[in-house]
């Protein structure tokens, strides 16, 4: 129960690895917010869960959508411990064929969705004195990958805003680090062949083997970690791959 009275906001929680994280910060004691905008599947794990959980509409583009959810969570919960910024889409197009409208698209989600969260949530960490903030990024925060332009760029994004809001943010008690999962098996993975990528630990990640990680940032056994990227790819780019 390392999360026992904590208060947790997970975007894009309802499922995957959103879903992963909600279920493991509530087993840790947290109460949990799942705020996406899959409204059916939020209720169903809501009421999976039953006691400290709470479903919330959330649009990660909108700052009055963010607003909306940590209005609800204060009024449920009293407060915000946690964010766990894990909205994310992804597309891929070769760069003379990738259209403004995608690269707008996933920039939006995954990069401004990440911005505008922390800007909700600081103001009542500020009050209580503490937080921690968990951004999802990839591995593909740490490496290019063909034909991902826009989810590479937003990733990278993520992990540089992560540094300067740890920056800005520690003398406050606010805690930022990023987490850098590989190749995870979800919904937005199902069309890849896992076979196709050199992975030294030999399978792809379950969802709730970065779980753990995101439970570990979101308490007290990280209150000395703050600005870090952890990566949860299995060995995958540790190495150059050889045949």
């Amino acid at each position: 129960m390392r999360l026992d009275g904590r208060v947790a906001i997970v975007s894009g929680g309802a499922r995957g690895l959103g879903e992963a994280f909600a279920r493991a910060l509530h087993a840790e004691g947290a109460s949990v917010v799942i705020a996406d905008l899959l409204d059916d599947d939020a209720g169903r794990l809501v009421a999976e869960l039953g006691d400290r959980a709470l479903a919330t509409h959330l649009d990660v583009t909108s700052p009055e959508s963010w607003a909306a959810t940590v209005e609800a969570t204060r009024a449920a919960f009293g407060t915000v411990d946690v964010l766990v910024n894990n909205a994310g889409i992804a597309n891929a197009g070769p760069i003379d064929h990738y259209p403004l409208a995608k690269w707008d698209a996933v920039i939006a989600v995954n990069l401004t969705g990440v911005f505008l969260g922390v800007q909700a949530v600081v103001p009542t960490m500020k009050t209580a004195g503490r937080g921690s903030i968990v951004n999802i990024s990839s591995v593909e925060g740490m490496l290019g990958g063909s034909h991902l332009h826009g989810y590479v760029a937003s990733k990278f994004g993520v992990r540089g805003l992560t540094k300067s809001l740890a920056v800005e943010l520690g003398p406050d008690g606010i805690r930022v680090n990023s987490v850098h999962p590989g190749f995870v098996q979800t919904t937005m993975t199902s069309r890849m062949d896992p076979t196709a990528v050199p992975i030294p630990l030999g399978r792809p990640a379950l969802p709730a083997d970065v779980a753990g990680t995101v439970v570990f940032l979101a308490s007290d056994d990280s209150a000395y970690t703050t600005g870090t990227e952890l990566v949860v790819d299995g060995g995958m780019i540790a190495g150059v791959p050889h045949s």
